[in-house]
Formats: C-alpha cells, sequence, structure tokens
C-alpha cells in the first residue's frame, strides 16, 4: 500500500479500524490506491455518516421527544 494512502488512513481512527474490520481492502488498496474515496464511501455508510442516515436518526429521536412530551402531558392532565 502507498505510503501516502496510509497515512490518509492512519489520520481518522475510524477509517483505520474499518480498514482492520474490512481487510478485504487492504488488497485493493494495494492494487488500486485510487480507490480509497470507495473506501472512505463505504465507511461512511457502515458508520451512518451519510446524509440520509443523518436525518433518518435525527427524525427518530424528534419522534421519541414528541412522544416524551405526549407522556408528560398526561401524566400533568391526570
Amino acid at each position: 500500500m502507498r505510503q501516502d494512502v496510509l497515512e490518509k488512513i492512519k489520520l481518522d481512527p475510524q477509517l483505520h479500524y474499518y480498514l482492520r474490520l474490512n481487510p478485504i481492502w487492504y488488497r485493493r488498496l494495494g492494487r488500486h490506491p485510487e480507490s480509497v474515496h470507495d473506501m472512505i464511501k463505504q465507511a461512511k455508510v457502515f458508520y451512518g455518516k451519510t446524509f440520509p442516515q443523518r436525518v433518518d436518526q435525527i427524525n427518530k429521536n424528534m419522534q421519541m421527544a414528541m412522544m416524551m412530551i405526549e407522556m408528560m402531558k398526561q401524566v400533568q392532565d391526570q
């Protein structure tokens, strides 16, 4: 693996951990170092850092907050 690719990976602990979990990327990056961007995209999907995943998580948190508010209103009414 090229030194610049290895340094880029080691700068991001999550990316380094993803590489250790998916050893197929060692071989791919050794043969095609330009595919490091593909690995970064895959790691973002793995960690839930893509835009749709973040929007979904915010939506779930909002629903949970609304449910808690409704429960508190019901308790106060009783």
